[in-house]
C-alpha cells in the first residue's frame, strides 16, 4: 500500500551533498544502539555504497542504505536508517531492494547482514546464519561499537546465485 508521502521518495545514488544527512540518520540510529556509529570521514570515503530516499520535491534525505562489497561474491547490506517520520511507509523496503537488486547488476552471488531486527530481513529471503561463518574482516567495524564485545545482533545471509557461475556458494 502506498500513499501520496511514499509516492514523493525518490531513490537515487547518495551524492557528496547528502553525506551530512546520512551521517545524521546514522547518528540517531546508533544513539539508539541500532547502529554502529560512523565517523563523518568514513561516510565521505563510502559516499558510493550508499542509496538515499529523498523526497521529490524539497530534496531532503529521510533515508540511506548501503551495499559494501567484501570481495568478488559477498556483499554486505549495512547502514540502512530511515527517519521515524517515514516508518512504516515502505521507505526501507524500497532502499534494501535497490541494494539487492545492484548486488545483482554486480553479479554478487551473496549478500549478508547484522540487524537487531531479523524479522524485517526475512522477508527479503535472508536467512539467520552463524555470526563465526561470516569473514573475519567484517568484525573490525564491529569493535567500533558500544555494544561490543557484547552484541547481541544477528548475522543473516541471502543466497543471490549459486551453482558453479557463482563460485559454487549455496549459503
Amino acid at each position: 500500500m502506498s500513499d501520496k508521502k511514499s509516492e514523493s521518495m525518490r531513490i537515487r545514488k547518495a551524492t557528496i551533498e547528502d553525506v551530512k544527512a546520512v551521517h545524521r540518520l546514522l547518528h540517531a540510529y546508533s544513539g539508539e544502539g541500532d547502529l554502529i556509529p560512523r565517523p563523518l570521514s568514513r561516510l565521505y570515503d563510502h559516499v558510493r555504497d550508499f542509496w538515499v530516499a529523498a523526497d521529490s520535491n524539497s530534496g531532503r534525505v529521510a533515508g540511506c542504505c548501503a551495499l559494501q562489497f567484501c570481495w568478488e561474491d559477498l556483499g554486505e547490506i549495512r547502514s540502512l536508517a530511515v527517519d521515524t517520520d517515514r516508518r512504516g511507509r515502505g521507505t526501507a523496503t524500497r532502499l534494501v531492494n535497490t541494494c539487492i537488486e545492484e548486488a545483482r547488476s554486480f553479479e554478487m552471488s551473496r549478500l549478508f547482514c547484522l540487524t537487531f531486527k531479523p524479522e524485517f530481513f526475512e522477508r527479503f529471503g535472508f536467512v539467520r546464519i552463524d555470526r563465526a561463518d561470516l569473514p573475519l574482516k567484517i568484525w573490525s567495524d564491529c569493535m567500533l561499537c558500544v555494544r561490543f564485545p557484547d552484541c547481541e545482533g544477528i548475522a543473516m545471509m541471502k543466497t543471490l546465485r549459486s551453482g558453479p557461475e557463482a563460485g559454487g556458494a549455496t549459503t
